[in-house]
């Protein structure tokens, strides 16, 4: 749990600031749109690489592997030019993706399936703690000291997280993943990723989920620029929107209560009501700023439980490969 929340510490803490710094070295959010996807897309295919590193490094190098890459990448934030900005962003998503992946390897092997309903709002919970605290106290550093500080306290976290892992002595893998066959070729298991009816929905829930947080955590921000209320308090509104996760623990005991499946069609259905008024009320700063910050309670609802179909439906010896995508 330490590891995650000192991840989303070292990720959370320059989250509000490089979208802004992609904003201003680019002047326009339209091409900060098309960085992004570019970057996304060169960065999603590193982190398809993962499953096969993690089989050949094994998963405890491959997550210091990810948090080097992470530290990596804000020093290249730090330099502030644009032939900089590019690798580190692809450099911040295989960090991420390869921390994330490793962890839930972890989690999947470590917790049994009848736990994970109780475990994943847990789970949420220590990560949001860095997603509140993180924005906030980028912007606040950035604004009180040098340029170059929010991102050596972010590369500092993930340096804690390699030290911290180092010290826990975590141990080998059991059987299930050293025993796993190798996929070279990151097509065939996308294939058979989505040969799996539960998979393939477990996929459409996450990239949904994970698609609004994307937006919040980048234009966000950005709004909040270019509609006047200023860069500091664009990371405020992304701490308010990222400390609804606190509230994860309320929907974990709710979907117990009611069932997965309506608290995730209640979720996003209100998520995607509240966004839509948003777009409305952008003429209007504070209205939109509140409602950014109610559509983030809204998603939140997603999250306590959103990987569970995904933990619940995933064959044992295709953890590595599965996970990735």
């Amino acid at each position: 749990m330490t590891i995650l929340a000192l991840d989303s510490l070292s990720r959370a803490t320059v989250s509000a600031l490089v979208p802004l710094q992609a904003y201003d070295l680019l002047g326009s959010a339209q091409k900060v749109s098309v960085l992004y996807f570019l970057t996304a897309v060169t960065g999603l295919l590193a982190s398809l690489a993962v499953p096969w590193l993690v089989i050949r490094l094994r998963r405890r190098w491959m997550l210091r592997v990810g948090a080097f890459s992470l530290i990596v990448s804000v020093a290249l934030f730090a330099l502030y030019d644009l032939t900089a900005f590019v690798p580190a962003m692809v450099l911040q998503m295989f960090g991420a993706a390869s921390v994330m992946i490793c962890t839930n390897l972890y989690v999947m092997e470590h917790i049994p399936r009848r736990e994970l309903g109780r475990f994943e709002p847990v789970r949420t919970l220590f990560m949001g703690a860095g997603w509140m605290i993180g924005p906030a106290l980028g912007v606040y550093l950035h604004g009180q000291g040098p340029n170059w500080l929010p991102y050596a306290v972010s590369g500092s976290f993930a340096l804690i997280v390699i030290a911290y892992f180092t010290w826990l002595r975590v141990p080998r893998a059991s059987g299930s993943l050293a025993d796993a066959v190798p996929q070279t070729n990151p097509i065939t298991f996308v294939r058979r990723y989505f040969a799996q009816p539960r998979l393939a929905l477990a996929w459409v829930l996450a990239v949904g989920r994970a698609s609004w947080w994307g937006m919040f955590y980048v234009y966000a921000p950005i709004y909040a620029v270019a509609s006047g209320l200023g860069a500091e308090t664009g990371g405020y509104i992304v701490s308010a929107g990222a400390s609804a996760l606190y509230t994860v623990m309320l929907w974990g005991w709710l979907g117990r209560k009611i069932g997965i499946r309506y608290l995730l069609v209640g979720g996003y259905a209100l998520t995607g009501l509240i966004t839509i008024g948003i777009g409305i009320a952008a003429g209007h700063p504070w209205i939109a700023a509140a409602l950014i910050v109610a559509a983030a309670l809204g998603i939140s609802i997603t999250d306590g439980a959103g990987n569970m179909p995904f933990l619940r439906a995933v064959h044992p010896h295709e953890r590595a490969e599965m996970t990735a995508v």
